[in-house]
């Protein structure tokens, strides 16, 4: 148990680190990379089950203290190697990470059973610096896909890599409330990022601004992958009911899909 403990605490203090480093060039690009790929290697690892569920029942205000801390830095790092990979990208050089590997993987699954077609109109909620989710539907769809960060940095490059490789595609990207987005009165998917730390409260409050057939997936992490996600939380179910639940073993988070009561 300390030495899990102390694997947190060592992880933490890299993010720390990084992310302080971080100067809008991909100068440490390589080193933040290999962490996050440690990082999904470790919350992924079943050797470690027996021991988050030991830890989550001592609950210790340490142990609480370090979860929220490592969520937030781990989430605002994935950010950071997002604007990386944009960057890379304009420079015309190469670029690889497991951890982009596993959210390519997910895509294709990401709806379930609520597939989405030519007719849809996608909401992306955290769309971030390098948007592979909207590419990824614009090009096997057709779908209209818009989708919003609050990154102002992160707007501009992933217009950049939309240009770049999606020209033509029907993707918007806006810094925009997803509340204020004209788009979402017509959004027929909605999907939230796992690192949107405020994503169940936003869910609350699109109940009244979407249409009643609406289908949202929300990304998330329960349990270990709660140190790399903002876990699932209890909805208003006179609002909206889970009507599918895809666990991903062995990848980094999972995906709850939601319809309205």
């Amino acid at each position: 148990m300390d030495q899990f403990q102390r694997y947190m605490a060592d992880f933490q203090e890299k993010f720390t680190t990084l992310a302080h480093r971080y100067d809008g060039t991909i100068h440490q690009s390589s080193e933040l990379e290999t962490i996050i790929d440690d990082y999904s290697a470790f919350i992924t690892n079943e050797g470690y089950k027996e021991v988050w569920a030991e830890a989550e029942q001592q609950a210790s205000s340490e142990l609480i203290q370090l979860v929220a801390d490592l969520r937030k830095s781990s989430a605002l790092c994935v950010a950071i190697m997002e604007k990386y990979r944009a960057l890379k990208l304009l420079n015309g050089e190469a670029d690889r990470c497991d951890y982009f590997d596993q959210i390519e993987t997910c895509i294709e699954q990401e709806f379930g059973s609520f597939q989405v077609t030519a007719d849809s109109n996608v909401v992306l909620v955290g769309s971030g610096s390098f948007p592979m989710t909207p590419l990824y539907i614009a090009k096997q769809t057709g779908a209209a896909v818009v989708g919003i960060d609050i990154d102002e940095e992160a707007i501009k490059l992933g217009r950049k890599v939309v240009e770049r490789l999606g020209h033509g595609l029907n993707i918007m990207l806006e810094r925009e409330p997803v509340e204020h987005l004209d788009a979402i009165k017509d959004a027929t998917h909605i999907i939230f990022s796992s690192t949107v730390s405020v994503k169940y409260d936003l869910l609350d409050r699109l109940h009244a601004l979407t249409e009643r057939q609406v289908v949202v997936a929300m990304r998330y992490g329960d349990r270990l992958k709660s140190l790399f996600n903002y876990p699932m939380k209890e909805v208003d179910e006179r609002k909206w009911r889970l009507v599918e639940n895809i666990l991903r073993p062995g990848h980094v988070f999972d995906i709850a899909l939601y319809q309205k009561a």
